[in-house]
């Protein structure tokens, strides 16, 4: 019985604590104020830059008004006003407490270095609510617009306030999704579904070429989102645009599980998932190689399929593709500040109650992640200048949100994130551990500029864990907005070079200041190595198969399941 009681307390904490552990951050401020304490010369160099600091900021005071300043680049303070007294001293005084905290919590005798960035993440977002930017009365912008307006802004941001706290409130959806619905504005490239188990649907997509490649493309996405990322609103499609330059496209459609779906683990996913799927694929498009590409987790995942499938010798791979896909999980970015084994237990207790994690924990901690973009300066933008902003595609998308089973989001964060098996070798498949090195297909691998879930740098692993031939593309943009990068696409560009056998390992930072940036979006030139790896033209294959027939029109069911 004792035993019995300890679930639901902790269930019950994580419940009240929103799953983000307190004992981690505790554990972060002993470890630093134990050893900051124990540190005279720490102490008196951060008192000592605490003084020059004040005399950096009398110095500021008697700036001439209007002077720019590096300060006044920071893009959260990059309107002019912010030069005029004496907005120019609150803004200097709250930058120069950010570098104070900021040198406070680094470089402290034996202090980890998890608990230093925990610590660092935490000491931004709590100075982020003093920030004289995100506050009515100390932000020139808003007072500008406010007198201008006679508080016009004030009374529109007023009303945004109460619709949105009401719609929070009746967990009503957000006006303007309405008008990106899957199968009628966005996800409408023709297709079928031609496989549905307890896990997934397979789309397979109708040939819009006379004639098409031999050999098909499966994409598989990540179960943490909807299939239709990548199949948009008709311009920003890389479905359709695959499917126009005359390939056979098939694309996995996740299941959004539930609680009965408690006891679904990774295994499923990459069985009842990528090889239920490959099957289907194999079926319908026989005495072809496929080509696979998969996003974020989709890719970790293709890339365990990939190896596993090499492993017993199975060449149906054409080629492997990666798209912010992470391999090596050692530096997964701020991602990894909330995932240590007291913030990972709290997660389980809670997903034991639930049977899967909710889709707001997952927001919420990207939404931390981005906290200037993703929360103040929407708010600024619409509760205090009273700006409304029309919903997009992309926006629409990521508001159609997915639960994870409470078996595989265990298992993701321990075996990939805390104990990184992957990279290791240490990743079982069917009761035997893959490794990466077997994959033989040729490598395409994609990272973004700034992508605040898969860091391009962690991405870039990949060149550690294969030998062969590897393409790697860096391109702007984040996680989602770097992938979806349709040519035309304004303020575009990236980076491209291949990794032939035998050559010798560049580390990242060398290899991005030697390869030349080139203007546009990265697409053509990924579709220029598929084609090269591709055979000639062939007749489209038949929609489905006796064994895999038609069973709806794309999108199919799986996608509408909120």
């Amino acid at each position: 019985m004792a035993q019995a009681l300890d679930p639901h307390v902790h269930a019950a904490w994580a419940r009240q604590c929103h799953a983000l552990s307190p004992e981690s951050i505790r554990l972060a401020a002993l470890d630093w104020a134990s050893h900051l304490a124990l540190s005279p010369g720490r102490q008196m160099d951060l008192a000592w830059l605490a003084w020059q600091e004040t005399v950096e900021l009398a110095a500021a005071m008697l700036q001439p008004v209007g002077e720019e300043t590096p300060a006044s680049r920071d893009r959260r303070f990059a309107a002019p006003e912010w030069r005029n007294w004496p907005f120019h001293v609150w803004r200097k005084t709250f930058l120069l407490r950010q570098h104070w905290w900021e040198q406070a919590v680094r470089g402290v005798w034996g202090v980890s270095q998890h608990h230093e960035d925990v610590l660092s993440f935490l000491a931004r977002q709590w100075l982020d609510v003093t920030s004289p930017g995100n506050l009515w009365f100390s932000n020139p912008t808003v007072l500008q617009r406010t007198a201008g307006e006679w508080g016009a802004n004030v009374g529109r941001g007023a009303q945004a306030l109460a619709a949105d706290t009401l719609r929070k409130l009746g967990d009503s959806p957000q006006p303007g999704l309405e008008d990106y619905v899957p199968g009628r504005q966005v996800a409408i490239t023709p297709g079928k579904v031609v496989l549905r188990n307890e896990l997934m649907e397979l789309i397979q997509y109708s040939p819009a070429t006379g004639q098409v490649h031999p050999e098909p493309v499966l994409m598989v996405p990540a179960w943490i989102m909807k299939y239709y990322i990548l199949d948009l609103s008709p311009r920003n499609s890389l479905i359709r645009y695959l499917v126009g330059e005359g390939h056979t496209v098939f694309c996995i459609s996740w299941k959004n599980p539930d609680a009965a779906d408690r006891d679904l683990g990774m295994d499923d996913y990459l069985k009842r998932g990528m090889f239920d799927a490959l099957d289907a694929v194999c079926n319908i498009v026989p005495d072809a190689r496929v080509h696979v590409a998969g996003y974020c987790l989709g890719g970790t995942l293709a890339a365990i399929g990939a190896a596993a499938l090499a492993r017993g010798g199975d060449q149906r791979l054409k080629s492997l593709t990666l798209f912010a896909a992470q391999t090596d999980f050692s530096e997964p970015g701020e991602l990894g500040l909330f995932i240590d084994e007291s913030q990972v237990s709290l997660i389980e207790a809670q997903l034991a109650e639930t049977g899967y994690l909710k889709a707001e924990q997952m927001a919420g901690a990207f939404q931390m992640l981005r906290s200037y973009d993703l929360l103040w300066s929407r708010m600024i933008n619409q509760y205090l200048l009273g700006e409304t902003t029309d919903i997009n595609d992309l926006m629409a998308w990521n508001m159609d949100t997915t639960r994870m089973p409470a078996r595989m989001h265990s298992q993701y964060l321990r075996w990939l994130f805390l104990e990184d098996r992957l990279s290791e070798g240490r990743y079982p498949v069917d009761g035997r551990p893959v490794s990466l090195s077997d994959i033989g297909a040729p490598l395409f691998c994609v990272g973004t500029e700034t992508d605040h879930v898969s860091p391009w740098r962690s991405v870039y692993k990949l060149h550690n864990l294969t030998s062969g031939e590897l393409t790697f593309v860096l391109t702007s943009g984040g996680h989602n907005a770097g992938i979806i990068s349709e040519p035309g696409h304004p303020h575009r560009h990236y980076r491209l070079g291949t990794r032939m056998q035998g050559m010798p390992y560049t580390d990242p930072d060398s290899w991005a200041g030697a390869v030349p940036e080139q203007q546009g979006s990265w697409w053509p030139a990924w579709l220029a190595w598929l084609q090269g790896l591709s055979g000639g033209p062939v007749t489209p294959p038949a929609m489905g198969s006796p064994v895999y027939p038609a069973l709806d029109d794309a999108p199919g069911q799986y996608v509408l399941v909120k």
